[in-house]
This record gives C-alpha cells, structure tokens and sequence, in this order.
C-alpha cells in the first residue's frame, strides 16, 4: 500500500494553531495517521464537493486526495459547529 505526502494548506496551518494544545496534538497525530490510510473507517465523502472528513473528538478535518500524485491537502480544520461554514 503507497503512502500519501500531506500538505496543509496555509489557513488550515493557522486554524491548527488556534487549537487548545492538547487538542492540536490529537488533531495532528489523526492527519499523521492518513498518510497511510487516506480513507480511514469513519472518513466520509462530502457530498456537495470532492473532500473527505474524518473526526478527532469535537474536530473535524477536511481533506481532498489526489490519488494520481499521492497526496492528501488538509483544507480546513475546526470545531464541528465552524467548520463546514
């Protein structure tokens, strides 16, 4: 199984920042954890755009994936309430 490169985009790179550091910490280590595994059990499609979330507690990571280049781009990161605005 080929492992994914992540990239973060720059906003998603601050939203990370805002993040109480015990939860940043999670947050991290769950995009970590895509690089293996780019469509975890949880993650699921978004229906009105070609992007995947997968949870972390009260977090939500929004991703795209390009499978040609084997890449993971982290668009957003937020609160469940924020995130999908």
């Amino acid at each position: 199984m080929a492992r994914y490169d992540i990239l973060i985009k720059p906003s998603a790179v601050r939203e990370i920042e805002k993040l109480p550091r015990k939860d940043r910490a999670r947050v991290l280590q769950r995009i970590a954890s895509l690089r293996d595994e780019a469509r975890p059990h949880g993650c699921e499609k978004l229906s009105q755009e070609e992007k995947y979330r997968v949870r972390r507690g009260s977090y939500r990571i929004i991703y795209s994936i390009d499978d040609m280049e084997k890449t993971i781009l982290v668009v957003r990161v937020g609160h469940r309430k924020d995130v999908y605005l």
